[in-house]
């Protein structure tokens, strides 16, 4: 293996792993919220926030602060010290892994760029990463600040714009990280199917990532909680008062029936999908990396639909909602293998890495 083929494999693999912690991150984030952790800390002190209470005095200081916020006095009202500290506990972790993520991805950008194995021509690629992840901080605070003003309940506007934001740190890094790992000449096999494989690739991604998002905004209006049933809801298929605020639009976004709805409908959209894209293409001479990636996403989308089903039946269970927003990322993720792939597979230029 030449040097420039071994720096690209390490960088990919260095991509990887910061992705493995986004990854991580994102479901940490979801168990915050689903747990009511998420706005137990009232201020957020970028520098020494490293550092959470440690003796009797400081977490009776930290406690006081939230007993003068909203959700203690709205919602958490005679919460103890011990009630507080499991909730706090939770999104102190939630805030160290972010800064964690940004350290685990800063240092070794500078190692790699001062050893010349990350050129000059490169450099701003892994820069933006570095810039987006910065504004995601700010961002997930600017959520958090929407929760501890009157109402104690996060705004469904900004924690789907939280949510967005990391999954778009999260594509542009996989994305990175596969042009360093996948060889060139292996995924150009198949070439002759490959302009209609990457269209329809490149929908299914983008309807993944839009019912994805539909998700945040059941969670931010806790939709999951109404219309326990499946595949009706309250014994309709098509329910009652869908349309019920003016002006229309706001339904998709503030009605928390038609948020639903409109989840079920994209989920099962995808399953249907994902199903048509798997029985076009199963039989054509595609690359071990294409084939091997459009079973995944079948099998995912099957286990991810289940997942949903199992989460509303069962009223939305902490473990099994986490592990279906988990199942969320990973979909995505293989979406978007399938589609770097297909992509490559066109014959367009592989674009350089390093060199």
């Amino acid at each position: 293996m030449d040097n420039s083929a071994s720096h690209n494999r390490q960088i990919g693999i260095w991509l990887l792993a910061v992705c493995l912690l986004v990854y991580a991150m994102v479901i940490l984030g979801g168990i915050t919220r689903l747990t009511g952790s998420g706005l137990s800390m009232v201020d957020w002190d970028p520098l020494m926030g490293w550092i959470p209470p440690l003796t009797q005095m400081q977490w009776e200081r930290v406690f006081e602060m939230y007993q003068h916020s909203p959700e203690y006095q709205k919602i958490n009202i005679g919460m103890d010290l011990a009630g507080f500290q499991s909730i706090f506990l939770l999104e102190y972790l939630h805030r160290v892994l972010g800064r964690l993520i940004g350290l685990s991805f800063l240092l070794p950008f500078l190692y790699f760029y001062f050893s010349g194995k990350i050129q000059r021509q490169a450099a701003p690629r892994f820069l933006l990463m570095f810039l987006l992840g910065g504004l995601q901080g700010v961002l997930g605070w600017y959520m958090v600040k929407s929760g501890l003003v009157d109402n104690p309940h996060v705004s469904q506007y900004r924690l789907t714009a939280h949510l967005a934001a990391a999954f778009l740190i999260y594509a542009y890094m996989f994305w990175v990280a596969l042009q360093h790992l996948l060889p060139k000449a292996e995924l150009q096999q198949g070439r002759s199917l490959s302009i209609s494989h990457n269209r329809h690739s490149r929908w299914l991604t983008t309807l993944i990532t839009i019912t994805i998002l539909s998700g945040g905004f059941v969670a931010g209006l806790k939709a999951g909680y109404g219309y326990n049933t499946f595949p009706d809801m309250a014994g309709q298929y098509i329910p009652d008062g869908l349309f019920r605020e003016n002006p229309l639009w706001i339904n998709l976004f503030e009605n928390r029936t038609t948020v639903q709805f409109d989840h079920r409908i994209l989920a099962i959209t995808v399953l249907f999908a994902t199903l048509a894209f798997w029985f076009r293409y199963r039989v054509e001479p595609l690359s071990r990396y294409a084939r091997m990636g459009m079973n995944a996403l079948f099998i995912m989308s099957l286990i991810q639909v289940a997942l949903g089903i199992s989460t509303l039946l069962l009223v939305v269970p902490t473990a099994l909602a986490s592990t279906h927003q988990a199942g969320a990322v990973a979909l995505f993720t293989i979406a978007l293998f399938v589609t770097f792939v297909s992509r490559q597979a066109t014959g367009e230029e592989h674009e350089e890495t390093i060199n």
